[in-house]
C-alpha cells in the first residue's frame, strides 16, 4: 500500500482537517493571516495528521474530535517549522522560500507563537484532560530537543547516543503524540495506548533518520533541499558522526573541520568520505531497525485496513526518496 492509497483511505477525513485548519488560522491581524496560510500551504506530507486519524480508526474511534486533533498537531508541526528556519537561518523549506525569507525572522516567531497558543485553544475545546497532558508534554520536550540540538551545532564530539534523543525529542516526541491521541480517542487500554506511542515514536525517529540519509544523497528537485544544507548549518548528523568514527584520520579531520568551521568549503571531501566509510549504509540501517521496532510494537493488534496502514507507513519511511 503506497503512500497515496492510505491517503486515499483517509482523504475524506483530511479535507476536514484541512478544513479545521484554514478556519483556525483566521485572525483579524491580516499578517498573521499571511504567515500562516503561506506555510500551510508550502506542501508537506501531512503525516502527523495522518497518524492521528489511522490511529483512531484502528481503535473504532469515528467521532469529530479525531479531526480537531490532527489539526492541532498539523499546527503545533508547523509552528515548530516557523521557528525552525529562524534558529537555522534557513531559505528553502521544500524547494520554496522559507516564512522567515519572505516575511522576516520577527514574523516568523510570532506567528509561530501565535500557532502554539491557537492549538492549545483548541486542545481545551476538545474537553480531555489526558489530551491537554499530552499533548502539552510533547511541546515541551519538542521545545527541550530544539536547544539540544542547538547546544549540538558546531560540535564533532557529538556521540550517536546523543543525536539520537535530539531525535527523539525534536522530532519523533510528535509522532508519539498522534499515535498517542488516536488510541486515548478509541478508548484503548493503557498497553495499547503505551504500544501505539511506541510505534510513533521509532517510526518518527526511522523518518528522521532517513531526512539524514537525503541530505547527503537525495535529489534536490524532490526533496526541496540542496546536498549538505545540515553541514553549512554545523549539524552533525548520524551520517557524519558514524564516518568520523569509521574513516581515516584524515577523512575524520576533514568532517569535524567541516562541522566547527563551514561546511560547504569542503562539501565535496566530507560527501566523498561519508560514502567510502559507508555511513549512508549504516543510517539507513539504523532507519530500518526503528522502523521494525515500530512494526513490532502494534503487531499484536487486530488485523484492520487502519494498521495494514501505519505498517505501510513505517516501510515508507525508509524507503522514500522526498
Amino acid at each position: 500500500m503506497p503512500l497515496e492509497a492510505i491517503q486515499a483511505l483517509i482523504g475524506a477525513d483530511m479535507k476536514v482537517v484541512d478544513r479545521i485548519i484554514r478556519e483556525r488560522l483566521h485572525s483579524d491581524v491580516a499578517l498573521i493571516r499571511q504567515v500562516s496560510e503561506y506555510i500551510i500551504n508550502s506542501g508537506g506530507k501531512r503525516l502527523r495528521p495522518m497518524l492521528v486519524l489511522l490511529s483512531a480508526g484502528l481503535f473504532g474511534h469515528q467521532g469529530g474530535q479525531r479531526h480537531e486533533l490532527a489539526a492541532v498537531v498539523e499546527l503545533i508541526h508547523t509552528a515548530t517549522l516557523l521557528h525552525d528556519d529562524v534558529v537555522d537561518e534557513s531559505e528553502l523549506r521544500r524547494g520554496k522560500k522559507t516564512a522567515n525569507a519572505m516575511f522576516g525572522n520577527a514574523a516568523s516567531v510570532l506567528v509561530g507563537d501565535f500557532l502554539y497558543s491557537r492549538s492549545f485553544q483548541m486542545m481545551v475545546d476538545v474537553g480531555l484532560m489526558r489530551v491537554m497532558e499530552v499533548l502539552s508534554e510533547a511541546t515541551n520536550i519538542i521545545a527541550e530537543g530544539e536547544v539540544l540540538q542547538l547546544l549540538n551545532v558546531h560540535d564533532a564530539d557529538i556521540t550517536e547516543e546523543r543525536y539520537l534523543q535530539v531525535i527523539r525529542y525534536k522530532t519523533a516526541k510528535l509522532f508519539e503524540a498522534a499515535t498517542r491521541l488516536g488510541a486515548i480517542l478509541g478508548d484503548a487500554s493503557r498497553d495499547d495506548e503505551e504500544a501505539m506511542a511506541s510505534y510513533g515514536m521509532h517510526l518518527g525517529t526511522a523518518f528522521q533518520l532517513i531526512d539524514d540519509v537525503l541530505d547527503y544523497s537525495g535529489d534536490h528537485e524532490e526533496t526541496g533541499k540542496n546536498v549538505g544544507d545540515d553541514l553549512a548549518e554545523g549539524k552533525p548528523t548520524l551520517p557524519l558522526i558514524y564516518a568520523i568514527q569509521h574513516g581515516s584520520v584524515a577523512q575524520a579531520t576533514t568532517i569535524r573541520r567541516a562541522i566547527t568551521d563551514d561546511g560547504l568549503i569542503e562539501l565535496n571531501e566530507v560527501v566523498a568520505a561519508i560514502k567510502e566509510t559507508g555511513a549512508l549504509r549504516y543510517a539507513q540501517q539504523r532507519a530500518q531497525q526503528e522502523s521494525d521496532i515500530a512494526c513490532e510494537a502494534i503487531r499484536h493488534l487486530p488485523h484492520s485496513i487502519y494498521k495494514d496502514s501505519l505498517l505501510q507507513l513505517a516501510a515508507f519511511a525508509v524507503t522514500r526518496t522526498y
